[in-house]
């Protein structure tokens, strides 16, 4: 019940990302809360981890994408509202280091300190999921393909570990993943 009631808040949350609203920060602090419980359950440590932080960077991305104001006090170009953006050619090293090294972290900690039956692929979706939501609250473009690949390989994940709802919600995230970047590329198109 607590999986299908998560599936039900992550089918709002996308259609608010791929509407580029705001609110979807909200369904941001909603969903993770349930999928803590639901993760733990399933012995998913690297996606229940990741859960907390998706808690704190909703709070992050409402700010950001509110005001404009980046992780160190700067504004954006003068703008009040964070506008959607290519990913600054400067940020893909840091954004590859950030997941190189959250994905070698998750797999030790997973291999050493837990009974994680899948501590590669677990660790895999949750390091990049971790630079693709990063990419989100900044409000970059091509976090959708990042996702469209984490999508892709949750689906496959989750069909494995029997968490059949969410392994479905997943697929069509995948699919809308596609979607939400022509989407988002006509709002920045117009925004422009």
């Amino acid at each position: 019940m607590l999986e299908l009631l998560g599936v039900i808040t992550g089918i709002i949350y996308l259609w608010l990302e791929y509407r580029a609203s705001i609110y979807l920060w909200i369904t941001g602090i909603i969903m993770p809360a349930i999928y803590i419980f639901v993760y733990y359950n399933a012995g998913l440590y690297a996606d229940f981890g990741i859960n907390i932080y998706y808690l704190v960077i909703a709070a992050y991305g409402w700010i950001a994408w509110k005001t404009g104001f980046t992780l160190f006090g700067k504004k954006e170009s003068g703008e009040r509202e964070l506008s959607i953006s290519h990913t600054p050619r400067r940020a893909w090293a840091g954004i590859a280091a950030a997941y190189a090294g959250a994905q070698i972290l998750i797999a030790w900690i997973l291999v050493e300190f837990t009974d994680s039956t899948v501590p590669y692929a677990d660790s895999f979706t949750t390091a990049l999921s971790i630079v693709g939501m990063w990419m989100l609250a900044r409000k970059y473009i091509e976090q959708w393909w990042v996702w469209c690949i984490v999508d892709a390989a949750c689906c496959a994940l989750y069909f494995y570990k029997e968490l059949y709802f969410t392994a479905v919600l997943y697929a069509v995230y995948a699919i809308i993943a596609i979607f939400g970047y022509y989407k988002w590329k006509r709002l920045m198109t117009d925004e422009q």
